[in-house]
């Protein structure tokens, strides 16, 4: 048995386990064991987002459990306090963990590069407590400042100071100045009284990223009013208060530390060759250079590609690259086959300033974009996305949507509000009762006629095309004979025949290749209707009561809605379509979302229905749920 220890649940952990996992599924010789002190994965890049209470506090956290169900890999919760690399062994206060190949993923925390009181006198941002500790921290304050009668503890109350101007103090800062507004409207507080200030020793703000992008966010910053401070060398962090150089001493009660991170406290006390901060140092497996089957993963990483001056940096996208070559190079180790070395092929960077303005820096190594704005976000957001998908699927990419683009209060989002402006479901039950009795009314009016004429009578397929022909060549004949007749009850004839023929227009490609279908399906050689015809507009007859009645007690009123509207594009596509048909196409799409939900069966059935899904082992393993 060959056992697999990954330790850490960050972004290289979970995804190393999950490529291990899907590689060694048929190999029933290897176990897979991830340790973590916590049951969840943290989305740490964005944690700004509930810190300054854009996104619901849940929404940054996976349950580990959830991630690997149905998969070979066991989680266990754990923090491991030792590591005996020539025993291949792990140690916590409760257990002994041994391993034949080792994935070291612990990640990083702040590193306050000594300086006096940094430490703590700040508010560090580098976990999901941290973030729920700033969000407590920041609505404390407002509500404090707006009972204080003393200007000077009232100021110190209202100033924010961001230490650090990387990607994570900006996307921080630019997200608490859209959160000001909402706190100050709130509490009765004058926004011009709260001050934003963002700090950086460097001599300018996201240094990464090229100078137009930075001019470009300094804009953006400003425009927030959001104090710009750089090249301000950091000297001590007071109770209260933070020196931005020799003469700048800012009154605070809060200030959040985002200055720099190095390895975790295990790494920093192993005994592995480190640089930089604590990182590990590795050969271009992505393996120790010090001990044989252990391999590092995400921010712990220090290597140097071939060609490159710098290590590669400690950001998601490396954790994402490095994790499929660690999985796949412990694999080749099973079975004896070669490794491969690590070239990554970073994509780019990008950063946020508030929900609605980010600037990126992203496409392939030899050719970037700079993009701003609504793009930017866009190429975030999309990004996200695409991270999520790898980890749990639709569950978290849905949930991801919701509190991104359809559940937001106040129009933050990139889409700004108009997605996310909600009515009450019980303004949509006239409308889907209605819909369904106009249905149901149309499939008895049509079941009607069946059972007076007969069921292979066919009145809802149109005639072929062929005899179309020969039928409007009889009408012209028809009409030259009839040029006799008085003017008067020709006109009211032709009238009469324009209103019988009304139809919504349909493009001619479309008619086309709704011919050939029907010519294919319905049609016999000599222009008569095949049997199946007349089974198809039996089941359009009931289909049309079915979904009726489906909408009318509101059972299963998405899929209802959807069928409904799919019989009417039918319908429309055969030019028999009178424009009576869009409004039932209207009315339908309105009832999509959750019209059934009140003074329906889906109130009830829908969530026991919800539940029974979840337990299903093919759905848990691919995430096809929501939460």
């Amino acid at each position: 048995m060959k056992r697999i220890v990954i330790l850490g649940g960050g972004y290289g952990g979970v995804l190393t386990a999950k490529k291990l996992a899907k590689k060694l599924k048929n190999n029933k010789d290897v176990e897979i064991k991830l340790i973590d002190r916590n049951p969840y994965h943290t989305l740490l890049t964005e944690l700004h987002e509930v810190s300054a209470n854009r996104a619901p506090e849940d929404s940054i956290k996976i349950d580990l459990k959830k991630i690997f169900a149905g998969l070979k890999v066991d989680v266990v919760l754990d923090e491991i306090s030792d590591i005996d690399f020539k025993g291949k062994k792990l140690t916590s206060e409760k257990a002994v963990y041994e391993y034949d190949y080792l994935v070291i993923g612990t990640g990083s925390k702040p590193t306050f590069f000594g300086i006096p009181g940094a430490e703590e006198n700040t508010f560090s941002f580098w976990s999901y407590d941290d973030a729920i500790a700033l969000k407590r921290q920041i609505r404390d304050m407002f509500t404090q400042a707006a009972k204080e009668k003393k200007p000077e503890v009232r100021r110190s109350m209202l100033t924010f100071v961001i230490v650090g101007a990387g990607f994570t103090g900006v996307e921080l800062v630019g997200e608490m100045a859209e959160y000001r507004e909402e706190l100050c409207q709130e509490f009765f507080i004058d926004p011009k009284e709260v001050r934003l200030i963002v700090a950086d020793m460097a001599p300018k703000i996201l240094p990464i990223l090229p100078d137009k992008l930075i001019r470009k966010a300094e804009a953006h910053l400003r425009k927030l009013n959001v104090e710009i401070v750089t090249g301000a060398k950091i000297t001590e962090v007071g109770k209260g208060s933070v020196a931005l150089g020799e003469k700048n001493v800012v009154a605070a009660n809060t200030i959040v530390w985002t200055a720099g991170v190095e390895g975790s406290e295990l790494v920093g006390k192993l005994d592995v060759q480190q640089q930089g901060r604590k990182r590990i140092v590795t050969n271009e497996h992505l393996e120790s250079v010090d001990h044989k089957n252990v391999y590092v993963v995400g921010d712990n990483i220090f290597y140097i590609v071939e060609g490159e001056q710098r290590p590669v940096p400690q950001m998601v996208e490396n954790a994402e690259l490095a994790a499929p070559l660690i999985a796949g190079n412990i694999v080749a180790d099973i079975n004896g086959t070669a490794k491969k070395g690590y070239k990554p092929a970073f994509h780019g960077t990008m950063v946020s300033i508030g929900s609605r303005y980010g600037v990126a820096n992203v496409g392939l190594p030899n050719k970037m974009f700079m993009l701003t704005g609504f793009l930017a976000m866009f190429a975030k957001h999309m990004i996200n996305i695409y991270y999520l998908s790898g980890v749990v699927g639709f569950n978290k990419v849905w949930t991801y949507m919701m509190h991104e683009f359809f559940h937001v209060e106040n129009r933050r989002s990139f889409v700004g509000g108009y997605f996310s402006k909600r009515s009450p479901n019980f303004w949509l039950v006239p409308l889907r009762m209605l819909l369904g009795g106009m249905w149901v009314y149309e499939g008895i009016d049509k079941l009607q006629k069946i059972i007076d004429q007969g069921w292979s009578k066919i009145f809802l397929i149109p005639a072929a095309p062929y005899l179309k022909d020969a039928i409007s060549a009889a009408s012209e004949a028809v009409s030259n004979v009839k040029e006799t007749v008085d003017a008067q009850s020709a006109a009211s004839a032709v009238g009469t025949a324009k209103e019988a023929v009304s139809a919504l227009p349909v493009p001619k490609f479309i008619y086309n290749i709704s011919n050939w279908f029907m010519d294919l399906l319905f049609y016999q050689p000599d222009g008569n209707y095949t049997f199946l015809a007349k089974w198809f507009q039996l089941g359009m007859v009931c289909a049309e009561i079915i979904f009726g009645i489906m909408l009318i007690v509101g059972l299963f009123t998405a899929i209802a809605s959807i069928g409904t509207i799919g019989m009417a594009v039918m319908i429309w596509t055969t030019k028999m379509a009178s424009t009576e048909m869009l409004w039932y196409v209207a009315a339908a799409i309105a009832c999509i979302g959750g019209s059934g939900s009140v003074f329906g069966l889906d109130y009830y059935v829908l969530p026991w229905l919800k539940k029974q899904w979840k337990k299903v082992p093919f759905v848990r393993r691919w995430y096809l749920f929501t939460d």
